[in-house]
């Protein structure tokens, strides 16, 4: 083997990098751990606050290896909303509303009718929407110029009447564009104030929406109003300091009371808690020692009010003002918010926190700024009377700043504003945090002003986009959310840790019983193959999921594949009786064709499932992508250099237990011959599914029909017909389904899904919780929701449909590019073809049937994907070996029916094993994985039977097929040929 110890290092190195992030994992794990036990109370529950402000405490420190809390979380390998809880939500942000805003100064009709059709033409389109709204305008009006609409005072300097409608097309994607972005960072800005760990946010390439994931959510409406509420931009007074000093004084003798209670308090416990008379004595004596250390001329209390150290270890001066430490915001945020606090201040006061923290250098903590601002909430002045705001630069100083125009009611109520508070600040607070708070130098007219300070040109363009949030609000919709309660995240840890644990071990065993002392070899690389796919993971900081466990797990069960295709070859080279060394060496090489073509098979389904999928097909997607390189990587490598070692110490290896030593030897079942027999069994089930898809059709999922949908957990046994009588009762027309055991039920609704109003979703959850707990003496609880919106849902069918597309596409390129053959290529993709329309045939045949939802959504279509990638992988390993036995001279006399019917037989043998490996794993998945993945896992489970069946019965007899047609074509085109040579 060459580069033995190149290969042994490299090994070693990914073997200690992913050990070194999984341990980073679980040292993360740990301290939110420690933090839950110190947030414990009394009755057992946790005190969130008390959580957060032990994590806050060393979010910043070292806490392993000289990684902080934050560097720490962000790579590693976390748990997905599914298995911890949580909520996640799309916004989509509306260019609709957008346009609507800059068009506001035109009273033509025939903008909102081409704002409403380029809205319904959005849905299957994947242009920009402005594009879509400048022609559906010129179909309406052809004779107006855009300008004519957009065109005012307020964008003056960038359109004019005279603006052709390419300049007013740029002009409207940047600002749609723009209220995009700035709707992106208001939204990360309240999510990152929000004070949840680990939370997720990302833009969804190629759409207006914003996916955001909040781990640990147990106030859903509260997150829909924080991540739906419009921007409120204020420009509002700030108090300095030496204004409200007498209030700090206050404030600071009652932080100092707050201490010396505190201390108290602990001494008092400590005495009543001691154990004996001699411990008691101590406690009281430290007491008295601390007592005795006050002044003769002031009383204990005043000792203790005038000790300002409890105030100085919350704020530090800045000398222009005070800033808070980053860990200690959430105690400061606890006190503050006391009644007690609040009335030692101006009553129109309000503390407000500086949007960025900063670094002190002097002794390396993060630090961020405390502002006392007057009439927050009833500012006298606001951000919709802002016309325009850019980044700009300084003329004198060539720095980057901000330049801002408002209008005539701003330029008036700005110039009061600046005239009262020359050598003052003015602090501009969006979403109650101060983005900036310049001093006004003198009073500005005319509405024009410059912002200037010591900024950086990403923070000059940063507040100019702020100013730009007051003129342009972007309003967002929730058009898709789910929400885990943490009982259901912590069932589904323990469905996938048990199927997991079971899946692994079953397949262990099986390698071992079937292929003896060789199966010790598959087994630790399967088991390296799991330490580097989790370390990969972990090292990109990716989640794992529940579906994600189950891709983990698949992949270690296919991963097999590539050990039985090298074993097999080993055995049949054993078989001619070579030497243990050539038949180990041919082995590998002769098996590596069919691994590199059935992963690349593979490996296209997995990249079009991750392109496409979103939600639990991602996660199995990522898991499915890294376990293919992992596993390839293990089998050639790992497996090849522990062969090397007994090859060296002159050792064999056997790789058959005496029962399996003539399983499929020498078999010769005829598939060619029978292939009619084999197409009319197919063709038998596509027509019943047909038929049973026009009578019945499918139990569509709610991600493709849109709509709400609520899990809910009875006490006792529930009828689904109770449920829905009492949901009708109460005006809603739902569906409801048996969910897991026969004491949870699925709820789906359509009532009110198109409208976003925060107030209408906490209504209609009242109502279903109302009708969930009051349900005839057996009472239950809503588990978790989900609603998605028509838009999404219409999105998401297509996305599937294109997902579908795409990969039948680019496997039969594939193929054809391999094979050099349109009759390999062709019998590839009807197979597949044949494979979804049986599974899409027995989900609508046995829907309702069966104990467990058959719904057809994205999950289904992500198993759809998968069993194709399958299928086509057992498809592709027979022809390699078609290919080969067709290249072979010593069968150039056996006709392509016989070549291709013994090259099945051949490969009979790792057909089977991987077969039964892969329905092993899927098998436990499907009884121990949890409801959210069952019908998921069936799918996939219906689907490797189905792939297997069609590998070896419909696609090698159609390659027969295409190429006997293909030769008595030649033939006859021949016969043609000499017949005109005669006769010439």
């Amino acid at each position: 083997m060459r580069n033995r110890g190149g290969i042994i290092a490299l090994i070693v190195i990914l073997l200690s990098v992913s050990a070194y992030y999984l341990i980073r994992t679980l040292k993360a794990n740990s301290i939110r751990k420690d933090a839950e036990a110190f947030a414990m109370t009394v009755d057992g529950n946790i005190d969130p606050q008390k959580k957060q402000r032990y994590l806050d405490s060393l979010w910043k420190q070292p806490v392993f290896l000289g990684t902080t809390l934050e560097d720490l979380t962000k790579q590693e390998l976390g748990l997905g909303l599914d298995l911890q809880g949580g909520m996640h939500v799309i916004l989509e942000v509306s260019p609709n509303d957008i346009v609507k805003s800059l068009a506001s100064s035109s009273r033509d009709p025939r903008i909102n009718q081409a704002i409403t059709n380029a809205a319904e033409r959005s849905v299957t389109s994947t242009d920009h929407f402005v594009d879509l709204f400048a022609d559906e305008f010129k179909k309406l009006a052809p004779n107006t110029s855009l300008s004519r609409v957009f065109a005012n005072s307020s964008n003056r300097g960038e359109l004019s009447l005279n603006s052709s409608d390419v300049e007013v097309i740029s002009y409207l994607k940047t600002e749609v564009d723009g209220a995009f972005d700035r709707a992106f960072n208001i939204i990360q800005t309240r999510v990152d104030k929000f004070g949840v760990a680990n939370p997720n946010l990302q833009k969804l390439p190629g759409t207006n929406r914003i996916q955001v994931e909040l781990p640990g959510i147990d106030n859903p409406q509260r997150v829909r109003k924080l991540l739906s509420g419009a921007a409120k931009l204020e420009f509002v007074e700030v108090y300095e300091m030496q204004e409200i000093g007498p209030s700090l004084d206050a404030f600071s003798n009652y932080l100092g009371q707050l201490d010396a209670d505190s201390r108290l308090s602990s001494l008092e416990n400590k005495i009543n808690n001691a154990s004996s008379a001699d411990t008691a004595k101590t406690a009281s004596n430290d007491l008295a020692s601390q007592l005795a250390g006050t002044s003769d001329s002031t009383s204990v209390g005043d000792s203790l009010l005038n000790n300002n150290n409890a105030f100085s270890n919350l704020f530090v001066n800045t000398g222009y003002g005070l800033a808070v430490r980053s860990k200690d915001t959430s105690r400061v945020n606890e006190i503050l918010k006391r009644t007690a606090v609040k009335q030692l201040f101006p009553a129109d006061l309000s503390f407000v926190y500086d949007v960025k923290p900063f670094l002190n250098t002097t002794n390396n903590e993060e630090l961020v700024n405390l502002y006392f601002v007057k009439d927050l909430g009833n500012a006298p002045l606001e951000g919709d009377v802002i016309t325009n705001a850019r980044q700009d630069y300084d003329p004198t100083t060539g720095r980057p700043d901000v330049s801002m125009q408002m209008n005539a009611t701003g330029s008036r109520k700005w110039r009061d504003l600046t005239a009262a508070n020359v050598g003052q600040r003015v602090a501009i607070v969006l979403d109650n945090y101060v983005y900036s708070a310049p001093n006004v130098n003198q009073e500005i007219t005319g509405g024009n002003s410059s912002i200037s300070g010591n900024f950086t040109l990403e923070e000059a363009s940063d507040l100019a986009n702020v100013l730009k949030a007051g003129k342009l609000p972007a309003p967002t919709n929730i058009i898709e959310e789910a929400v885990v309660g943490a009982s259901v995240g912590s069932s589904a840890v323990r469905a996938g840790v048990i199927s997991s644990l079971v899946g692994l071990l079953a397949v262990l065993v099986f390698v071992l019983i079937y292929y003896n002392r060789a199966g010790w070899i598959a087994n630790i690389a399967l088991l390296v193959n799991l330490v580097l796919l989790l370390g990969v993971m972990a090292s990109f900081g990716a989640t794992l999921t529940l579906p994600g466990i189950a891709g983990m797990v698949l992949s270690v069960g296919m991963s097999v594949d590539a050990n039985v295709l090298i074993y097999e070859r080993i055995k049949e080279e054993l078989a001619e009786g070579k030497p243990f060394a050539t038949a180990v060496r041919n082995g590998f090489k002769f098996a590596m064709p069919s691994i590199i073509d059935s992963n690349v098979t593979t490996l296209i389904t997995g990249i079009i499932l991750f392109i496409f999928g979103t939600g639990l097909v991602l996660g199995f997607a990522t898991t499915l992508l890294i376990g293919i390189f992992t596993s390839l990587f293990c089998a050639i490598f790992i497996s090849r250099l522990i062969f090397e070692h007994y090859i060296k110490k002159g050792k064999t290896i056997s790789f058959m237990m005496q029962w399996t030593e003539r399983l499929f030897n020498n078999t010769n079942i005829n598939f060619v011959d029978n292939r009619k027999k084999f197409y009319m069994v197919s063709a038998g089930i596509i027509i019943a599914g047909a038929i049973s898809i026009g009578i019945k059709g499918f139990g569509l999922g709610v991600d493709f029909k849109g709509g709400r949908t609520y899990v809910a957990k009875f006490e006792n046994t529930v009828a689904t017909e109770d449920v829905r009588n009492a949901m009708e009762q109460a005006g809603f027309n739902a569906e409801v389904k048996t969910f897991g055991g026969f004491d949870q039920v699925k709820i789906t609704t359509a009532y009110e899904i198109d409208n976003t109003n925060p107030e209408v979703e906490l209504e209609i959850q009242e109502k279903i919780n109302g009708v969930v707990s009051s349900l005839d003496g057996n009472p239950g609880e809503v588990v978790s929701s989900s609603k998605v919106g028509p838009t999404i849902a219409n999105d998401t069918i297509w996305s599937s449909l294109k997902a579908i597309f795409y990969s039948l596409i680019v496997t039969f390129i594939y193929i054809f590019i391999r094979f050099r053959s349109v009759a390999f290529s062709f019998g590839a993709v009807v197979a597949v073809f044949h494979d979804v329309l049986v599974i899409l045939g027995i989900f609508s045949l046995f829907n309702g049937i069966l104990p467990f939802s058959l719904d057809v959504d994205q999950a289904f279509v992500g198993a759809v994907l998968t069993l194709m990638g399958y299928s086509m992988n057992d498809t592709v390993v027979v022809f390699d070996r078609v290919r080969e036995y067709l290249n072979d001279k010593r069968k150039a006399n056996e006709s392509i029916a016989q070549v291709i019917n013994n090259a099945l037989n051949s490969t009979l043998s790792r057909t089977a094993v991987t077969g039964i490996a892969t329905l092993l794993v899927l098998l436990i998945l499907l009884i121990f994985g949890g409801e959210t993945i069952r019908g998921f896992i069936f799918a996939m489970f219906l689907g490797v039977i189905v792939g297997t069946y069609s590998s070896l019965y419909i696609a090698a007899p159609i390659v027969v097929d295409a190429m006997q047609r293909q030769l008595t074509k030649e033939k006859e085109e021949g016969l043609k040929a000499a017949a005109n040579a005669a006769k010439a």
